[in-house]
């Protein structure tokens, strides 16, 4: 029904009100879909973005994580579960300056993430620049990719 009643008079509903309506649920389920995950621990505020490739050695892993530095990060390999834990500390609030918006965000995180072949442990690499934690877990033996080239018989 198109109408609805103000007073004595009848109010046309604004369909363009209905669309703005429906298309901020949509963007709410959105936000929450592909929000990070959170973890069981209520400490924890938010989730790096990261990047996840394979090559025939190794899983490099890449992490972003501004405004941080080597020593605000733990990285740990337990049962072929990569741990990635750290804490982004807010700088020093300014009195002085009024905020009219604020999204960065400060806490803790922890990222795991379960890694599909065996890893050789002892040559694991973790370096940090420019904000990136780039993480490479070389694979055992057994696990790097061989090829042969098989013979098709007719």
């Amino acid at each position: 029904m198109l109408e609805r009643f103000r007073g004595n008079k009848p109010a046309v509903a604004n369909p363009f009100r209905e669309l703005l309506n429906f298309q901020e649920e949509i963007n709410k389920l959105f936000d929450d879909f592909f929000r990070a995950p959170k973890a069981f621990d209520e400490d924890v505020v938010f989730a790096p973005d990261i990047d996840i490739a394979e090559t025939k050695e190794s899983f490099i892993i890449k992490a972003d994580l501004p405004g941080m530095t080597e020593k605000d990060i733990e990285v740990t390999l337990t049962n072929n579960v990569l741990t990635i834990k750290g804490e982004r500390k807010e700088e020093k609030e300014e009195k002085e300056k009024n905020y009219y918006r604020k999204e960065r965000i400060f806490g803790t995180f922890v990222r795991e993430i379960q890694i599909p072949k065996k890893i050789l442990q002892d040559k694991v690499k973790a370096k940090f620049k420019n904000g990136v934690l780039e993480i490479e877990l070389p694979k055992a033996e057994e696990e790097k990719e061989k090829s042969v080239k098989i013979e098709v018989e007719k």
